[in-house]
């Protein structure tokens, strides 16, 4: 590489104000889409499963393909950004996600669909971690405030909203403009981020010994990994063979790659950075968050449609409140920051994000939008007050030589969390309901005289409308059936937001190991 030109390249930090707030929001309306389009199809599965004549199993895969060749691709994306430049990477991945978009909508069949969107998620990864490594890059320590309260938002609204949206699009137009709607953005992005962003330059020779080794057990590992947790719920777990051995590759992978990180000179994911105590911890909160958020994202809606029946809209009225916390906390947090340590504002998010999640504790089934308000704006407004330190206290106690490859892993992490977390509470809403129906079902016996009237007064009722005593019954029974089934639902979702709520319990106590970050940069070499 010309070193002359390297030089002439000015301070990132002494940028007119002007150039780097235009450079940072193109690159948020590129983070802003590949976030969201995470949860954009979820609320419209159904409307692509019938437009391309799939089956559920077939459907769930145009989730997971985004879903792993995203997880695979952010842990690489600041060895990308250090080869071909955070200005070309990040205009490639726009473009490529631009026309992988719009190759999703063009979709003929389910196959293509599943291809198309794996290609999506594989070429819009690197926009997310790089918006953190912009943040610490072009802004002082003073600016990082607004930036990591912008990233803050819309990293947790858009998985928040995307399902409202995605069911309000599908439902006015059709599900394909879940995917032309990216096109517009997305060629903005591509053809703006070459002219506003250029803060560094790219070192090709990189290319001759690049970890190799270490993106092939990386990619094993957290492929792998991915899909046994996204269809393991559905498929039994180890029962089946294919989960049964991507859980092996997974194993050895992981282990290989272990070795690997700590013993290789420059490893595709800087490991060590976990020993830098605020970076650490912090991590290990972006891994609760993603818990939190994805967990809570698809357990409320699942409960509006299968307990209350709820339509798209109603879901989406539901979870407006949500939103509009979320935005009134990004106000409060940054009045706050400038008079309360961000460690203080920090534990008061996550106590506030784990209250909220408690709060469901009492769920029936008649809550609606009124009994969620409480929850759902502890939920929102504690996001809002805790994201911003995380990342500030991660990225900032490591040293620019470090941020790439750390924002990488710090992003992984929180996917990871949200991945783990959506297994596991799955796994719940099919154990669970089966411990909870039985419970239930073990004292409604029919010689009961509660459950003789129910019976009694449902058969009079279902006579006068059918005029067959037999049939009337016979629906009595189903309709008790109903009633437990409908029960027990509602305590398994009780039973899963509290297993979420205990993991803030966890990151709570972890949050008072954290350091007081000031507004000096850390040395170079930060341990």
């Amino acid at each position: 590489m010309n070193t002359s030109t390297v030089a002439s390249l000015p301070d990132p930090m002494d940028l007119p104000t002007r150039t780097k707030l235009v450079a940072f929001g193109i690159m948020c309306l590129g983070f802003f889409m590949a976030t969201l389009d995470i949860q954009i199809v979820a609320s419209s599965l159904r409307d692509i499963g019938g437009g391309l004549s799939a089956s559920q199993d077939e459907l769930s895969w145009v989730q997971t393909s985004y879903l792993i060749a995203e997880i695979i691709v952010i842990p690489m994306s600041g060895w990308l950004t250090r080869v071909f430049s955070t200005r070309w990477v990040f205009a490639f991945s726009a473009l490529g996600f631009t026309i992988t978009s719009m190759l999703c909508g063009l979709a003929w069949d389910i196959d293509s669909m599943i291809l198309f969107r794996g290609l999506q998620g594989a070429l819009g990864a690197a926009m997310i971690p790089t918006v953190y490594t912009t943040i610490f890059v072009i802004f002082p320590p003073k600016q990082r405030l607004i930036a990591s309260t912008t990233i803050g938002a819309l990293s947790t609204l858009a998985p928040t909203i995307g399902p409202v949206i995605g069911g309000w699009v599908t439902s006015e137009w059709s599900w394909h403009w879940l995917f032309y709607l990216n096109v517009v953005p997305g060629m903005v992005v591509t053809l703006f981020v070459p002219r506003y962003v250029n803060f560094d330059h790219a070192n090709l020779s990189l290319l001759k010994k690049g970890d190799y080794v270490g993106i092939l057990l990386m990619s094993g590992l957290l492929g792998c990994l991915e899909y046994a947790l996204e269809e393991g719920p559905r498929k039994n777990w180890l029962g089946d063979d294919v989960i049964l051995t991507c859980t092996w590759i997974a194993a050895i992978c992981g282990l290989l790659f272990l070795v690997h990180a700590f013993t290789a000179e420059e490893p595709i994911i800087d490991l060590r950075a976990l020993a830098v105590r605020n970076f650490g911890i912090c991590s290990l909160l972006s891994f609760i968050i993603g818990i939190g958020i994805f967990c809570t994202v698809y357990l409320t809606p699942v409960f509006l449609a299968r307990v209350r029946g709820f339509d798209s809209l109603q879901i989406g009225v539901a979870l407006l409140s949500v939103g509009c916390f979320q935005a009134l906390g990004m106000v409060v947090y940054s009045k706050l920051a400038r008079f309360i340590s961000m460690r203080y504002l920090m534990i008061l998010g996550l106590a506030m994000f784990g209250i909220g999640c408690y709060l469901y504790g009492p769920l029936t089934s008649d809550w609606g939008w009124e009994q969620l308000l409480l929850p759902q704006a502890l939920r929102g407004f504690g996001q809002q007050l805790a994201i911003p330190p995380i990342v500030i206290m991660a990225l900032g106690s490591l040293p620019p030589s470090r941020l790439r490859s750390a924002s990488g892993l710090f992003n992984l992490m929180r996917n990871l969390g949200g991945a783990i977390g959506i297994a596991v509470v799955s796994t719940m809403l099919n154990d669970r309901l089966n411990f909870h129906y039985e419970t239930l079902a073990e004292h409604v016996s029919v010689g009961r005289p509660v459950v003789q009237g129910f019976l009694r007064v449902q058969a009079t009722r279902l006579s006068e409308v059918a005029g067959d005593t037999l049939n009337a019954a016979n629906g009595g029974l189903s309709l008790l059936h109903s009633l437990l089934m409908r029960e027990a639902l509602t305590l398994t979702f009780a039973d899963a937001f509290l297993a979420v709520a205990l993991c803030f319990l966890v990151g709570l106590v972890s949050a008072f190991f954290t350091r007081p970050v000031g507004d000096a940069a850390p040395p170079p070499d930060a341990h």
